[in-house]
């Protein structure tokens, strides 16, 4: 008896179907342990009364923050379920659309929201009038120059994408360039996330002395990077070297008459 094939409808959806499909699936999971070990580490250390994290609800990336008051912005295709795990104030709303008043926020996070944004320019633009100055904004996507994504850019012959095909992967060098036009300084910035892209599960736990080594000897090649930055204020710069030229000195003054040389008025009066 010939098998009937399964029904289109009944058959799971791969993990590259969609974004929140795909961080269910072994790589996922590896990607988003790594990513919160990293914004701990950097946003502990951040202070101020405001912090806001924007999308990627399936981790909480203030949670070693102290600021008093976080917020969770999240789209119309976010889950809900993940959001309410955490307490913070959830938003929902648009990121190119951000409901705050300008300079009002200390602490932005952006993980994988650039890459899988139709406008990526004006979500920074926002984000930058939020934004206090001196205040940290951390983003958070994939490297294209990696193997994963050297994997995704030969999806074409080789059959299915490894990672969520309606994400257009920027490189850090990009982002740089966007956040020093904006006036930002870079912080800090790491890369992780070495293993071979697989699916398994127990293929990637094989594959753990890939992290240290990665680090080690091709550290710029890793499948995610994560960067920090400080708005700064605008403001002059000077512009080639200062003038050494020293200005001319006061001469001393003189004064108009000899003391000595002035007649005593009471002298004139006795000799009349």
């Amino acid at each position: 008896m010939i098998p009937t094939p399964p029904i289109p409808s009944q058959t799971p959806a791969p993990p590259w179907s969609s974004w929140e499909k795909w961080l269910q699936s072994p790589p996922g999971r590896y990607v988003l342990g790594w990513e919160k070990n990293c914004f701990d580490q950097i946003v502990a250390d951040v202070f101020g009364f405001h912090a806001v994290q924007i999308g990627l609800p399936q981790i909480n990336a203030l949670e070693e923050n102290r600021m008093p008051l976080q917020a969770l912005i999240v789209h119309s295709h976010d889950s809900r379920e993940y959001a309410a795990r955490f307490n913070w104030h959830v938003i929902e709303g648009d990121s190119a659309e951000l409901p705050f008043a300008n300079e009002t926020i200390d602490l932005i996070v952006l993980p994988h929201v650039l890459e899988f944004a139709a406008d990526p320019h004006q979500i920074l633009r926002e984000v930058d009038r939020v934004l206090r100055p001196e205040g940290r904004l951390v983003i958070s996507g994939f490297n294209p120059a990696s193997l994963w994504g050297a994997r995704q850019y030969l999806s074409r012959l080789i059959g299915s994408p490894y990672l969520p095909r309606d994400g257009q992967f920027i490189s850090l060098i990009r982002v740089k360039d966007w956040l020093q036009l904006l006036n930002y300084s870079l912080d800090r910035g790491h890369f992780g996330c070495y293993k071979f892209p697989l699916q398994g599960h127990s293929a990637m736990g094989r594959m753990d002395f890939l992290e240290k080594m990665g680090n080690r000897w091709w550290p710029i090649f890793g499948a995610v990077f994560l960067v920090s930055a400080i708005k700064r204020h605008q403001g002059m710069r000077l512009i080639g070297p200062a003038q050494s030229i020293r200005a001319p000195a006061i001469q001393q003054l003189a004064p108009a008459v000899d003391r000595s040389k002035l007649a005593d008025p009471l002298k004139k009066s006795q000799t009349k």
